[in-house]
């Protein structure tokens, strides 16, 4: 079966006002949508089409050459946004509990410490791409990727590991509402965090 968007778990609206339903409803429909069509297409007559984005990302090896680049970008971008949009809620807790923000603090010495350096890992990605919470070598660690790469790509990304939490910095998804802020648009990103779900991936990264 191809590749398919998958169902966003709240409406456009849902995380309003700190991320406005106009460049949800873009963000999810025309650009993820997009990557979607794109993988499709490079994948047909590869013998991948059925593969998950995960496996196909974690190993760029097995995509012939002149298919990987597409498949590096638009299959980063449907893994990255189909993560993504799982991370956030509207309302909820603030901070994680329990062993997420155990080993927070055992990492990075306190929650608002962590805050600080992802804020700045995000703030710092030159041009577009993410910030990552990624659990790696047994340990909690920070990684920022340009473009759609990811932290599960060996041999791409500087830090492999299996992402926890994830922040897309690319303008598309604050300008309409933050312009050039971005700052800004990450402040208010702390407050739609899905802390359940984030605890749920360190939970599996065991």
């Amino acid at each position: 079966m191809p590749h398919a968007l998958p169902k966003l778990p709240y409406a456009y609206t849902a995380l309003e006002p700190h991320i406005d339903a106009q460049t949800m409803e873009i963000h999810y429909t025309k650009h993820h949508q997009a990557y979607v069509n794109n993988l499709n297409n490079a994948l047909a007559g590869t013998g991948l089409e059925e593969t998950p984005v995960a496996a196909l990302i974690a190993d760029l090896s097995k995509v012939p050459d002149a298919k990987r680049t597409a498949v590096r970008n638009n299959g980063g971008g449907h893994s990255n946004h189909s993560f993504f949009w799982e991370l956030m809620k509207p309302g909820g807790a603030k901070e994680p509990k329990g062993d997420l923000a155990d080993a927070i603090n055992s990492a990075f010495g306190s929650f608002a410490t962590f805050k600080e350096q992802f804020g700045a890992a995000a703030v710092g990605r030159f041009g577009s791409g993410w910030a990552w919470l990624v659990k790696a070598g047994g340990k909690l660690t920070i990684a920022s990727t340009p473009n759609q790469d990811s932290p599960l790509m060996k041999g791409v990304a500087d830090v492999v590991g299996m992402p926890i939490l994830g922040l897309d910095v690319w303008e598309h998804a604050y300008y309409l509402k933050y312009q050039n802020r971005r700052p800004d648009y990450i402040a208010a990103w702390w407050n739609v965090v899905n802390w359940d779900e984030v605890v749920a991936h360190f939970k599996a990264a065991k």
